[in-house]
């Protein structure tokens, strides 16, 4: 029984060493990968690769947020995540407000921040999944550190998905408008909001007729955000 035990003990401390490390080394390398996307465009996301891969045409282009049109931020600040420069990566509020919509039997409804469906696009999968979810809140935490608002944001901007094969507004305004993404007028940063968070259900050359509406309330939100300065953080 004493060798049984000893045995099982050094099995249990092999374990607990195996899991220690390869946390740390989890950490070590999400840090390194978080820091290194502070500074350089993340060249790959997971569902640009899975376009890619099933043979769908790939449309992006990086173009850093200081020389896109003020419409296209305060118009995804207004449809997704009016609290972003407010909350720390997490909307506790809205989470709250969805999770009551849902146990209630309402439309099911997300309460994501910009800031966690920027983590999902560039670090995760986009299949729902409580390890995804708790990677999610992870990464989450690491860009709201290390990265800030202004990036945060305009990492964003750039690898959202906005049609099929289609990322980021710069490609979007191209492809929808044929218009250069400084150039994009409230209307139109509208347009483009109103398809998230589903830019392939929604269409924006043919948007329904509660994509049309929902379009007009995003484009009044872009007024009230630059009048009443929501998205102040962004530039200051």
């Amino acid at each position: 029984m004493a060798r049984i035990a000893a045995f099982i003990r050094s099995v249990i401390q092999s374990l607990v060493r195996w899991i220690t490390r390869a946390a740390l080394l989890f950490i070590v390398i999400s840090i390194l990968w978080v820091v290194a996307y502070r500074f350089f465009p993340p060249p790959l996301t997971f569902m640009m690769a899975r376009d890619a891969f099933s043979g769908q045409h790939v449309e992006k282009a990086w173009v850093p947020m200081p020389i896109m049109a003020r419409s296209l931020p305060r118009a995804v600040i207004g449809a997704e995540d009016a609290n972003f420069c407010s909350h720390h990566g997490f909307d506790l509020d809205a989470i709250r407000k969805a999770a009551e919509a849902n146990l209630e039997g309402r439309k099911l409804r997300g309460g994501s921040t910009i800031s966690q469906q920027t983590a999902k696009n560039v670090f995760l999968w986009p299949q729902r999944s409580w390890l995804r979810k708790g990677l999610e809140s992870w990464f989450t935490g690491l860009i709201e550190l290390f990265w800030g608002k202004p990036r945060i944001m305009e990492v964003y901007l750039n690898v959202v998905e906005m049609g099929p094969g289609i990322y980021g507004m710069a490609a979007a305004s191209d492809h929808y408008f044929g218009a250069r993404v400084d150039r994009i007028s409230n209307a139109q940063a509208a347009r483009l909001a109103a398809i998230l968070p589903q830019p392939i259900k929604r269409s924006v050359n043919k948007p329904s007729k509660s994509t049309r509406r929902y379009a007009r309330r995003i484009e009044k939100r872009v007024r009230v955000v630059a009048r009443e300065g929501i998205d102040d953080c962004l530039w200051n």
